[in-house]
């Protein structure tokens, strides 16, 4: 059974947000990060979840990684496909996007495709966007201390690193 993520109202939303260039753009600062980790520890496979445009493909082959299974998922495309489990499961700038009512289905999701480790950003603050009904852009502004219990319900937290606009998260597998 899938889990449902987003509202359909929203995932209009979201629609008219990608037909702006420069909305979902955070992956392409944080591909370089990625890379080291996906070669660091020899994984084969990337899956992105919340992909957009693919722009964190485009960085990583302008970067010169090579030789990579790469699996995007987002609402917005469905012809993406379904989410898939990847040695590294990339959320970049997503999380916070989320609507409250469906984070745990998120998460969830989350912890079923990550094979190996999670590289997630999440932003804290104030989006510089609004939605057209006045909300901003980042639905969910909490501090770390409120995700945390979520994320360490489902993973184990190898680093967490203040970034400008939140908090980067490498998390990995529980082992049972």
């Amino acid at each position: 059974m899938d889990l449902k993520t987003i509202s359909q109202e929203y995932l209009e939303t979201q629609k008219q947000l990608h037909q702006n260039p420069s909305y979902g753009v955070a992956s392409l600062e944080m591909a370089p990060f990625v890379k080291k980790i996906f070669e660091y520890s020899n994984f084969t496979s990337i899956s992105d979840y919340g992909a957009g445009k693919k722009n964190l493909e485009k960085k990583l082959l302008d970067l010169g990684l090579k030789n990579f299974d790469y699996f995007p998922y987002d609402p917005v495309f469905p012809e993406y496909g379904p989410p898939k489990k990847a040695d590294i499961v990339c959320c970049i700038d997503v999380l916070e996007h989320i609507e409250e009512e469906y984070l745990t289905n998120v998460l969830d999701e989350l912890k079923k495709i990550t094979m190996k480790l999670g590289f997630f950003t999440i932003a804290t603050k104030p989006a510089g966007k609004f939605l057209k009904d006045g909300r901003n852009a980042h639905l969910i502004q909490k501090p770390a201390s409120w995700w945390l219990p979520m994320m360490c319900s489902r993973f184990e937290i190898d680093h967490l690193q203040n970034i400008p606009l939140g908090f980067l998260l490498i998390v990995k597998t529980k082992s049972i």
